[in-house]
């Protein structure tokens, strides 16, 4: 069960934006996700939790952030609520989406695990419901994601699959690198990895 800590900045200025110290694990059911966060000055910033099933779908998705709170799920595309700081209003939302996005890094190893993509494979398409701070609200995006390779590193703990994706905001046109080994994110835009206490889970081959 990998645990450690992620650095979240932005990725054009380069300005902290929190800490996300994290513990994951594959089970019986599929990949689960949990970390708390914290600004910059160590005061609590928000929790994610995200479930995922074995075909990488997710199947429970609670985010916290500025008093702000989100409940998900992959039902009919993905459906939510959303809840305001004071608890009093809450939102339904529905889109025809694959899964949600945000800017945790545990998205980004959901997307591998829905996609499950090969380096032979050409770039697949998908939308989603991106999720992102400070007050969560969802708006729908498209994004091209291709596995450009994969590599074997050594390690103390025997070879660690790494493997590069390309990934297409298909809005923009932006390209960026994401590194992921098993369920862990080596490296990508706004996110670095910067402690580690156990090494990443390898998923069962499909």
């Amino acid at each position: 069960m990998p645990r450690g800590r992620y650095s979240l900045h932005d990725p054009h200025d380069h300005t902290p934006l929190a800490e996300e110290h994290f513990q994951c694990a594959p089970g019986p059911s599929g990949w689960r996700y949990v970390s708390r966060l914290t600004t910059p000055t160590g005061d609590h910033h928000g929790s994610v939790d995200l479930a995922l099933d074995e075909l990488g779908r997710p199947i429970r998705l609670e985010l916290h952030a500025a008093d702000w709170q989100v409940r998900g799920a992959a039902i009919d595309g993905v459906t939510w609520v959303r809840t305001d700081p004071t608890g009093v209003h809450a939102t339904e939302g529905n889109a025809r989406a694959h899964a949600f996005t945000g800017t945790s890094p545990a998205f980004l190893v959901a997307v591998t695990r829905l996609l499950r993509l090969t380096p032979s494979d050409p770039a697949t398409r998908l939308r989603m419901v991106a999720l992102t701070d400070p007050v969560l609200a969802p708006r729908t995006v498209d994004q091209s994601w291709a596995l450009l390779g994969r590599e074997a590193h050594a390690t103390d703990n025997g070879p660690l699959t790494v493997d590069e994706y390309q990934v297409t905001a298909l809005d923009t046109g932006e390209q960026y690198a994401v590194h992921i080994a098993g369920d862990v994110v080596l490296s990508a835009p706004g996110i670095e990895l910067e402690d580690l206490e156990s090494p990443p889970s390898a998923f069962p081959a499909h």
